[in-house]
């Protein structure tokens, strides 16, 4: 059988290489640009609705939006040097603030709504933005993590006193001849700043480039489509769908509720979704609600998932549920890649493969000596995409320790390639765990648990949540005579670490 992406083996070099797609747009014109152009076709199409705030934009007036938040932030003087900060979930108006950044050639930086006050205030610190959008759910939470920055902060919604709402900023008027920004420093300028998890368990600022790459994106999609995905700006799938609806002239379906697995069938049904994605935990949930009868997902024609480990189990359950021309693609990527490393359009003939190198990327599997092995042997999984990185904004170390002198990254996936050239990962090197979409280091969990003095040792595990991932789970061993319960180590970790999503399990020895 043939299978697609095209991709060479080197048998000496033990390197596996996807083939080089030619870029779609000129390589000349900035994401901004792009978008600036497209969203000028079909105006009277609808381009948006949001769900949850009943309301629906068309590419017109997506676009004029996205020019007033541009005009609103030249207005500021901003320099295409200076940051914008985002914490916000996909409300009404957070895109036009996306492509307003495109415009004005403007790197955005964005954090997740669940990140504590202390992180927030250290990622901010690193990138010091001029001016924040936010929810006014986090409000105070932003504004008291950026009080020594004196940033102006505008909300999104629940607006609250001495913030900047979102409907002010767009009645700002915009120039009859606006154009988008020329990019200063070309295509190598950053376009856009998301966050990967650190190995003190502290996010790392990922800076993304404006590759002509991401403009690809969404290539299949066309006017007819109807695009949902929860992820929002802070992930590299919310940032790509963005652009890619910027640029396809696609319907796209938001909400800002949580993720309810009853509430996103109702979503596909109603607006018959023809194209999602969604990360594992959310397909594990939405498998197990009774609402996932047999033609829920009927509309569907493709359905993009990754971001984690998934069960074979439950991707041959959505498999089942999908029609037979929907396509159905397990993908694999870092953030630091900024864009697409991996897809498998072949479920049905490789279950469980994240697919082939795509986009001109090259793959090696390296053994513990450092050497490139060949196919069915397992190693370390590293990737080569020959596009320019800034690496880890303010944290040249890191960057250091993820991409090597050679420029190959290395991504902590234990992994290997079949006869087919189709990767399969099956573990992790480093110790590092995912958690509802998050990541955590256990060490992080030990480190405070060895601070109760009625510890001796104490060992911290992940155990597999289908539904939500690796839920954390201490082993510890108490000291002679020491009176201690579960509870209390459970009760001592919650207080101590600051950190929402880990549910932790005890067993005391």
């Amino acid at each position: 059988m043939k299978y697609t992406p095209e991709i060479n083996y080197n048998a000496d070099q033990k390197i596996w290489s996807g083939k080089d797609e030619p870029p779609y747009f000129s390589t000349d014109l900035s994401i901004g640009e792009i978008i600036f152009h497209e969203m000028q076709r079909h105006p009277k199409l609808t381009a948006q609705i949001s769900d949850t705030e009943n309301t629906v934009l068309t590419r017109e007036e997506l676009f004029l939006n996205s020019k007033r938040v541009a005009s609103y932030l030249r207005n500021l003087k901003l320099q295409q040097s200076d940051i914008v900060g985002i914490i916000a979930r996909n409300t009404t108006h957070i895109f036009a603030v996306a492509y307003g950044c495109f415009f004005n050639g403007m790197a955005f930086h964005s954090l997740n709504i669940n990140y504590e006050q202390e992180t927030i205030e250290k990622l901010f610190d690193t990138t010091k933005p001029k001016i924040i959008f936010c929810d006014g759910d986090e409000y105070e939470k932003v504004k008291a993590a950026t009080h020594k920055l004196n940033v102006k902060i505008v909300t999104m919604r629940n607006h609250k006193e001495g913030s900047i709402s979102i409907e002010e900023v767009l009645t700002t008027p915009v120039k009859e001849y606006f154009q988008p920004a020329r990019l200063e420093q070309g295509n190598n300028q950053t376009l856009a700043i998301l966050c990967s998890s650190g190995t003190t368990g502290t996010p790392k600022a990922v800076t993304i480039p404006n590759s002509p790459i991401l403009a690809n994106c969404g290539s299949f999609v066309t006017t007819s489509d109807v695009f949902y995905a929860h992820s929002t700006l802070d992930w590299l799938t919310g940032l790509t769908i963005t652009i890619a609806s910027g640029i396809r002239s696609a319907l796209r379906i938001i909400s800002d509720k949580a993720f309810d697995p009853i509430d996103i069938l109702r979503l596909v049904d109603k607006y018959k979704v023809t194209c999602m994605a969604q990360v594992p935990n959310h397909m594990a949930q939405m498998v197990n609600c009774p609402e996932f009868k047999a033609d829920c997902l009927d509309s569907l024609l493709h359905f993009f998932y990754g971001g984690a480990a998934c069960s074979i189990e439950i991707q041959q359950s959505i498999r089942r549920r999908l029609s037979p021309k929907c396509g159905f693609y397990f993908g694999y990527t870092l953030t630091e890649l900024g864009g697409l490393g991996f897809l498998n359009f072949y479920f049905d003939q490789k279950p469980n493969s994240v697919g082939r190198p795509m986009d001109g990327s090259k793959l090696k599997i390296q053994n513990e000596r450092e050497e490139s092995v060949g196919p069915n042997e397992v190693g370390e999984v590293c990737l080569y995409t020959g596009r320019y990185w800034a690496g880890y904004y303010g944290n040249p170390e890191e960057t250091r320790k993820m991409r090597d002198n050679s420029l190959w990254y290395h991504t902590g996936d234990l992994g290997y390639v079949d006869e087919d050239g189709f990767l399969f990962i099956v573990d992790r090197k480093k110790d590092m765990l995912r958690y509802q979409n998050m990541m955590y280091y256990p060490q992080d969990i030990e480190k405070v648990i060895t601070q109760m003095p009625e510890i001796s040792e104490v060992c911290v595990f992940g155990i597999l949540n289908p539904l939500h991932g690796d839920e954390a789970a201490a082993a510890v061993v108490k000291k002679l005579g020491a009176q201690l319960e579960p509870q209390d180590v459970i009760d001592f970790v919650a207080k101590h670490l600051k950190a929402k999503y880990l549910q932790l399990n005890g067993g005391v020895l």
